[in-house]
């Protein structure tokens, strides 16, 4: 079994670091390299994504992609939207996709083999880098949405260089998958402005997607206080961020998706923690 838990006054105060074995991160924890978007400490360059895996007669696997689901407006929800409904118990963990493949992997393996889904916001250099990316996410039943082009600081852009690093995310994700992806969110701000929360509506996203609890992954303090960080602030509704790249959150989400199943708290996708 998965990681030794004590709680301790509500406060997660043990992990088993062979967490991160079985979240399959190995050695691929040691090339984790993504950038939070309050910033984070660069590593070494990531191993290549892995191949798509052959069949039994050493031929490529082909199967009928899932469709992608294009954004879609919510009724009675802000144009940013920071929680989902408090009154049921669900809650969406966001991924800031960047970073290497091989961990991503592993962190969507490990939800699924949870039972859990998540939203992964990728960037778009991420999705040059790594195409297929994008098609495992969505095979996985996963939410996949726009974090901008170059994960830089959209909030002090001018009007045309904001709007390019919206629709270049944009244009990649429809390039792989059919669809512009079901979310926007800002990079290197929990807040969007007016004039991005505008272009955002612009570009086809009738929502900009925050968050309401934040795991500080980023700053990579260990796998305890990752999952403390979040299993003390979240709640039915909550929308939490986290982040593909750090060993921190492979080895912390074991433990994190035990305590919310424990408090009978169901991962969903974004978009099914705001449909009715």
């Amino acid at each position: 079994m998965f990681a030794a838990i004590r709680p301790l006054n509500g406060w997660v105060t043990e992990i088993d670091r062979r967490s991160a074995l079985r979240a399959g991160a190995g050695a691929a924890i040691a090339g984790a390299l993504a950038a939070g978007c309050s910033g984070g400490r660069p590593a070494a360059a990531p191993p290549s994504a892995p191949a798509t895996p052959a069949g039994p007669s050493g031929a490529a696997k082909s199967a009928a992609p899932r469709p992608a689901p294009a954004p879609r407006a919510f009724a009675g929800q802000p144009v940013q939207i920071d929680h989902g409904p408090r009154d049921r118990p669900r809650v969406a963990l966001t991924f800031h996709g960047q970073g290497d493949p091989a961990i991503a992997t592993s962190v969507l393996a490990e939800a699924e083999r949870a039972g859990a889904r998540v939203t992964v916001l990728a960037v778009g250099t991420w999705l040059d880098a790594y195409p297929r990316m994008a098609r495992r996410i969505l095979d996985g039943g996963h939410d996949l949405g726009n974090h901008t082009l170059h994960h830089t600081s959209i909030s002090t852009m001018g009007e045309q260089q904001a709007y390019a690093e919206i629709t270049g995310c944009a244009d990649r994700l429809r390039k792989l998958t059919g669809s512009i992806g079901s979310w926007f969110r800002p990079s290197r701000t929990p807040d969007a402005t007016p004039l991005v929360r505008q272009l955002a509506g612009r570009a086809g996203y009738p929502h900009v997607l925050s968050y309401d609890v934040d795991s500080l992954d980023y700053t990579s303090p260990g796998p305890t206080a990752v999952t403390r960080n979040v299993t003390t602030a979240v709640r039915n509704g909550s929308v939490v961020s986290l982040h593909f790249g750090y060993a921190d959150t492979v080895a912390a989400l074991p433990a994190l998706l035990d305590v919310l199943d424990r408090r009978g708290l169901h991962a969903v996708t974004t978009t099914e923690l705001l449909t009715p």
